[in-house]
Formats: C-alpha cells, structure tokens, sequence
C-alpha cells in the first residue's frame, strides 16, 4: 500500500565547516516537515558551488564528474523511498539515510546477518552437533528463499505470519533429492522453533519491534519411542556374533542400556569420569555434554563388565577414552545388522538405549523417577517423564498387588454372608 507523503531531496555545502577553501557536499532530504542533512564522501571548493542549483558550477573542469555524482546519489536514495513507498513502509528521512550510507536499521537488518550473529555469539556455548542443526536449518530457509521468494535473503522485518506459514508448506511438501527421508511433522516444527529462536534473538536486540510468532501454534504429535524389553535386551546381550565389529558395538549398546549414557558422552568417556562413591563401588560422574548437567551413575554389574573388557585396550589409549572411538553412522550401521540378525522389528539406536535405561531396568525395578530423572540427567523430571513410561508389566504387577490386598476382604465378606444364611435356615426350620 503506497503511503502519502512529500519528499525532496537537494544538496548544499557548510561554508563553516570548510578547511582551506575545501568542504563536503551535503545531502538533505525532507519528507513532510521532517529534515536531515548528512555528509557525502565527496569535496568540492566553496568558491566552485552553486547555491542555487546545487551543484558545482558548469564552467569549472570538475564539474562533469562531481554533479553526475550527485545526480547518482539522488537516484540511489529516491528509488530506495519509492521502494520503501511501495512496500508500504513508513519512510523517514533517517531511514534514508541509514539505508544509502549501509548503517543497520529494522530495515537493513537480514535473516542471513541475523544467523551469522547468532553462530558467531553461539558457538561457545552450544555444541557441535547443535550448530549442525541450525545449520540444516539455515539451508532449508535458503531452499526456501530461493525457490519460493526468488532471492537469497530477507530482512528479518518482512518475517511476518505468512512468511511462517509459507515457509511451514514448503517443509511439509519438501522432497530431499538425497538419500534422506521426508520431514515428518516434529521434524519440520524443530526448525520452525530455530526460526523462532532467531526472531527473539532479534527482539532482544531491538533488530524487530513485533514478535511474527505471535499468533503462530506449534503442533507436535506425540510420539512412541521405542525401548527394548527384558526378553529383547537378554537376546542381543547374550548374542556372540562372528564379525568382531558386531560385538564391539553390541557391548556399547549394551553398556548404554546400563547406564543410559547417550552416543557422545560414551565416545568421550574417560578414566576421570570414573570414581569410586560414598557405597564404595565404582561410579561415572561427568557432565552431559548435551545439557552440561551434572550426572552421576552407579556402574551395575553387567555395565562394569563391558567396562573392565575395553579400558586398557590399545584402540582406547589412542584416543585417551575408556572405550575405542567410532563414528555415529558406523555404530547405527552395524546396529542395524544387529537388530536383523535377532529379529528384532524395533530402529535400534542410542536414544533406544538410553529410554530403555529409563523404563525397563530402572522404573520397571521400583527405582523412584526422581532418581532416574537425576542419573539420566535432565533438569526437568517432565522430561524424564516422556522417556520412561509406564510399562504393561510394572501395571499387571501394581495390579497384582492390589488384587492381593483386595481379595482377603471380599472372602470375608462372602464368609460372613455365608454364615449368616445358615443360621437363618437354622433358624426357619
């Protein structure tokens, strides 16, 4: 929507500001009653200007060079405001200004500059494997521009609700050219909640004035996640399997199911992180690279083992670790073959290990969820809450009690009535 506004735009010089006979050009711009004069990069000889053309006088030599100069300049700066114009922008003469001398304002400001800050402020505190996400999602907003918006960038200022939606479509409709799957519904809202985190970085800087998430819903769909039962967890523990790559990764799911580390901090496990507690055995203490929170775990016995078979291994004093290092796809690889090779339908993974932690050898065995929340690490026990459900078995136990405690009862009360009917008859006859 055009606005209605009178702009005008002319140059002068300072004759005060002059040094030797020599000053700036001035360039002023009004729109209605609002004035700015500011200084352009080029000088001239007070003695060579003319007031009322503003310009430099015909006759001089450099008269040529500096007023196509300026006439430059003044097609520059009113294509800015008739773009401003058209856009439906409230244009003022220091915005001008800002925009044709490449100072930051709210209409300078871009998603790419916005991103660049976020990752330069950021890269000390998140992880690596985090900047790797908000970096996926940085390409597919430059898919998305590209595609969709026929450009490479965007003030973060035109990032408004449909530009959400939009970009929203584009990620549901996607359809990588790749090896790689679909974005599924959660998938595409985590890059919308690093989309959000960007614009309310860029609130806090005071880059925008209006949060563009303001009305926009996330939708998550609840999902299942997976975790091996006791039956499943005893298949895969006592498979010894003929390639010795297929044990190796084995024993680490198999300690990660013991003690719920996640794949990274039991890549980066080292002797340090093991002490001895307050009960006399042995301990991993360290902090989760993920939360860098503060855990603590007991090493149980079938752990301890898988422990005491790969800490002074050659492979693992390279690296300085307690167990040898390999690669995320590697170990996903081989648990793959795993999973076929015991016939197990379940996506075998480290996060399955870690939940299976979490339900079926902790919460299945009465362990409080306040201490599992701690020993896993999280800084919410809600959290803990989504990993470790409530398992059928742990329901038909809790049941079965009960049914004990109820059962005595109920005898009672058809003994008493059974008593109470022959002595009626006792009674009667």
């Amino acid at each position: 929507m055009r606005t209605s506004q009178s702009f005008g735009l002319h140059f002068t010089i300072k004759k005060d500001k002059a040094k030797d006979g020599v000053t700036n050009v001035y360039a002023c711009i009004t729109i209605n009653k609002d004035r700015i004069h500011f200084a352009l990069k080029h000088h001239v000889k007070v003695e060579n200007w003319d007031k009322g053309k503003g310009g430099v006088k015909i006759k001089v030599p450099e008269a040529e060079d500096t007023n196509a100069y300026l006439e430059e300049v003044k097609f520059t700066i009113t294509t800015y405001y008739q773009q401003l114009q058209i856009a439906g922008k409230e244009v003022t003469p220091q915005l001008l200004k800002s925009i044709f001398l490449g100072e930051d304002t709210e209409e300078t400001y871009s998603l790419s500059k916005l991103m660049d800050y976020h990752h330069e402020v950021a890269s000390a505190s998140l992880t690596w494997s985090t900047l790797k996400h908000y970096a996926v999602s940085r390409r597919y907003l430059e898919k998305f521009l590209k595609e969709k918006r026929n450009t490479t960038d965007v003030r973060i200022n035109d990032i408004d609700y449909k530009f959400i939606i939009d970009f929203e479509t584009f990620l549901r409709n996607h359809k990588p050219k790749d090896h790689q799957k679909p974005l599924n519904n959660n998938g595409v809202m985590k890059h919308l909640i690093r989309l959000r985190k960007m614009t309310t970085l860029a609130l806090k800087l005071t880059w925008i004035s209006k949060d563009p998430f303001k009305n926009y819903k996330f939708r998550y769909k609840k999902v299942e996640t997976a975790f091996l039962n006791q039956t499943e967890l005893n298949a895969i523990q006592n498979k010894e399997f003929s390639a010795e790559r297929l044990n190796m990764v084995r024993d680490l799911f198999i300690f990660s199911c013991y003690t719920g580390l996640s794949f990274v901090d039991l890549m980066n496990l080292n002797e340090g992180n093991i002490r001895i507690g307050e009960d006399g055995a042995q301990w991993i203490k360290f902090f989760r690279q993920k939360s860098n929170e503060p855990t603590n775990i007991p090493i149980l016995p079938t752990a301890l083992k898988i422990l005491e078979r790969y800490r002074h291994t050659d492979r693992a004093a390279i690296t300085g670790t307690l167990f040898p290092n390999i690669s995320n796809q590697r170990v996903n690889s081989c648990l793959k073959e795993i999973g076929i090779i015991n016939q197990i339908k379940k996506v075998l993974t480290f996060g399955v290990a870690r939940h299976t932690f979490a339900t079926t050898i902790t919460l299945s065995n009465n362990v409080p969820i306040e201490t599992v929340s701690k020993m896993m690490g999280h800084t919410k026990i809600a959290t803990t809450q989504i990993y470790a459900r409530v398992l059928l078995k742990k329901i038909s136990d809790d049941m079965h009690v009960l049914r004990e405690k109820l059962e005595p009862a109920t005898s009672k009360r058809k003994a008493v009535r059974k008593g109470n009917s022959v002595n009626h008859l006792k009674k009667v006859s």
